[in-house]
């Protein structure tokens, strides 16, 4: 359930829409300040609390603010562009901005983006991305131009991921829109074109965007007056290459398709959009906020006065124009249910304290293009920086210093020293810069591969995929299948195409290459002895597996009260070595997907390399028979559904296939007769529900009787 509080008014000056109205508003370093920035010449800053302004900055006759104002939330510094390339940076002790900071580039900028957990990144209007503090050093470094003629940059976010910034930026070129994703953590820059999908008359007019571990989800509202949904991967597979992506309809005609003006769009949570816009074509414009998941408007309000169509949200507060004036509206959105999407749900005293996530101080990241590149040289030139350094330990400067030049055994020799010193709170991110470099010098001189060094540092427990995305890859093409299993064990964000690219191998390998490797066995050696599997005798001829005598479960009667010798006891055997059984055991079963994103990957797997797995997730399977608990020994086995849900997934991927390979003809018979099982248990449980029922109520109606009692129940 979502509400709309009562409004209130912030700026009493009238503000306008377009170049000369309001630019944007922007978070201060303190939770209930705001920036706000007027199109003109002023910048001002407000508590929301106390409504009133705390400070104002113009910037002088004939100059434009070109910009919204941001804080560096490093510093509590704002900076602020004007006239297209002219940077200033000032504080709250600052009264004319004339005379503070003062940075011109070389090239126009778009915007300054700036969040909680790393310093202020700066988007040129070419599409090129620097860090603040790497232009500060030297501002008439040459930008290089990114975007091709004629292709502008229409809307643009920051996030932060696993703890690096992530920065998208959508760009139109003759009608057609672009995604740009810049990854500071691994330094790529990847383009993916938007397609329309069915609505190809509709003209994209706003944008918002959300991220979770692995995509960022982008949406856009359109002239036809509906909300569309488009899945960007935060790490694609060739970031080289341009990309495709297709839009799917998320919300259906939130706005009137005619509206062609005061409409916007912002996301507030997982489950909650915010939408500007008039509901009807004759109708004024509204405020409305809409339940993604359950497709339902929640609240909406009327704004009379008309609006310019721009919105922002910050905390639980969002901030709009509201005829001429800065408006402030409160609204409260709670966790998504059904209940509380028909309205249905109950309201808490105590809707629950808003979490605000830690973060990291970034000072001390290396090599991104910014963070503490010339720290000394930038504090000479910013006037009153007050910039407070973790300065990195000697240690880890000597490691990439020998890293750099030195042999695998030196490398070695030094890292174990920097692993010696206590960790520091950012020690995740320092270890993360070690992968990486190591990595660049892998990439530069294919002959060095560090290999004990690399797991040396996948063992300190710290390292995730999208900290050093190049690492698995550079396993993958080394064939080094303990460090795969020890990344598969321990990243929590691995992309499926890397998941299903390490399953390739492990099967792949041959068996003579494993006994070579060493592998961590843990609790294989419990699931290696054979097991009994009882085999129904197959007289009869199955048209397509199906027995025409047994359309119903009425026949599971007559096969529950078959003789014993109706059946055959045979031995299964683990069909994989164990070392193999380890790979797929310990690694793959427990590795975390999305079955829509693991399905295309799973169909690229040879046949009979798939007839491999499936036999072993079926030995797999009869081990956990073997027992009532239905589980197998060990540390941490996979479960049963796990198990399970990977031979559903290789089926659906394969099973046209696998059904022509002779080899796999009676796997896919035990398979079946599995699922045939099932089903007439299924069907007994049924039929003998009545009974449980009647059986609860004599249970409910025990009250009235006798502390002692003979009862004698009788079923039919």
């Amino acid at each position: 359930m979502a509400a709309l509080e009562e409004e209130f008014t912030l700026s009493t000056v009238p503000l306008g829409a377009g170049p000369n109205g309001l630019l944007g508003v922007e978070q201060s370093d303190k939770t209930d300040q705001f920036l706000v920035t007027h199109g003109g010449r002023t910048v001002i800053l407000y508590k929301v609390s106390d409504q009133k302004p705390l400070g104002s900055w113009s910037v002088k006759q004939g100059q434009i603010i070109t910009c919204p104002a941001v804080c560096n939330f490093q510093t509590g510094e704002f900076i602020v562009v004007h006239d297209n390339k002219v940077l200033r940076i000032w504080n709250t002790e600052d009264v004319n901005l004339d005379k503070v900071f003062k940075a011109t580039l070389s090239a126009e900028i778009y915007r300054i983006h700036s969040i909680q957990g790393t310093e202020p990144l700066v988007l040129f209007k070419e599409g090129a991305v620097r860090g603040l503090e790497a232009l500060l050093a030297e501002p008439q470094q040459k930008i290089e131009t990114v975007l091709s003629d004629d292709e502008v940059i229409k809307w643009t976010k920051v996030f932060m991921v696993f703890r690096h910034p992530v920065l998208i930026f959508i760009t139109e070129k003759h009608g057609n829109h672009f995604a740009y994703i810049q990854t500071f953590s691994s330094r790529t820059l990847s383009k993916y074109t938007l397609f329309h999908g069915q609505e190809e008359k509709s003209v994209i007019q706003n944008f918002t965007a959300s991220v979770d571990r692995k995509f960022i989800s982008l949406m856009s509202l359109s002239s036809d007056g509906c909300v569309y949904e488009t899945l960007i991967p935060i790490h694609p597979r060739d970031p080289d290459e341009n990309q495709r992506v297709v839009r799917s309809l998320l919300l259906k005609t939130v706005v009137a398709g005619n509206a062609r003006s005061g409409v916007a769009l912002t996301v507030l949570d997982q489950d909650h959009v915010a939408v500007l816009g008039p509901p009807l074509p004759a109708s004024k414009e509204c405020l409305s906020i809409w339940n993604t998941k359950f497709q339902t408007l929640q609240t909406s309000r009327e704004l009379p006065q008309g609006t310019s169509g721009q919105l922002w949200y910050f905390g639980e507060n969002l901030f709009m124009l509201h005829g001429k004036f800065l408006t402030v509206i409160p609204y409260k959105c709670e966790v998504s249910s059904l209940a509380g999407a028909l309205g249905k749900l109950k309201h808490s005293q105590d809707p629950g304290a808003h979490t605000v996530p830690h973060f990291v101080n970034w000072e001390t990241s290396r090599g991104y293009g910014f963070g503490s590149q010339n720290s000394e040289q930038s504090k000479r030139i910013l006037r009153r920086r007050k910039i407070e350094v973790n300065v990195p330990p000697p240690a880890f400067e000597q490691l990439l210093s020998t890293i750099k030049k030195d042999s695998e055994k030196d490398i070695e020799v030094e890292l174990c020293k920097f692993l010696a010193v206590k960790r520091t709170p950012d020690f995740h991110t320092i270890v993360g810069d070690i992968v990486l470099e190591l990595l660049g010098r892998h990439t530069t001189e294919p002959s060095f591969y560090p290999r004990n060094s690399l797991m040396q540092l996948i063992q300190t427990h710290v390292l995730s995929y999208s900290l050093c995305p190049g690492l698995m890859e550079a396993a993958l093409e080394k064939t080094d299948v303990q460090m795969l299993q020890l990344c598969l064990q321990q990243f929590p964000d691995i992309p499926e195409s890397i998941t299903c690219a390490c399953l390739k191998i492990f099967l792949s390998i041959s068996d003579d290459s494993l006994q070579e490797t060493e592998i961590n066995m843990e609790s294989v050696s419990d699931c290696s002895d054979p097991v009994q599997e009882k085999m129904d005798e197959q007289t009869e001829i199955l048209q397509n597996g199906f027995n025409a005598d047994e359309q119903n479960c009425d026949s599971c009667d007559r096969k529950l009260n078959q003789k014993p010798q109706d059946a055959a006891e045979e031995t299964t055997s683990c069909p994989v070595v164990p070392k193999r059984a380890a790979l797929l055991r310990n690694a793959i079963l427990h590795s975390a997907y999305s079955e829509m994103f693991l399905l295309p990957h799973l169909k690229d797997i040879p046949a009979q390399h798939v007839t491999l797995f499936l036999q072993y997730l079926y030995f797999l399977y009869l081990k956990c028979s073997e027992n009532a608990t239905m589980t197998l020994p060990g540390l941490h086995p996979p479960t049963l559904n796990q198990i399970m849900d990977w031979i559903c997934l290789l089926l659906d991927a394969n099973f046209t296939v696998v059904v022509m390979i002779p080899e796999a003809k009676r796997l896919l018979l035990s398979l079946y007769k599995f699922v045939k099982s099932q089903i007439c248990i299924c069907s007994e449980l049924n039929k003998i529900e009545v009974s449980f029922r009647e059986l609860q109520k004599l249970n409910q109606e025990k009250n009235n009787r006798e502390l002692y009692s003979i009862e004698v129940l009788e079923l039919f």
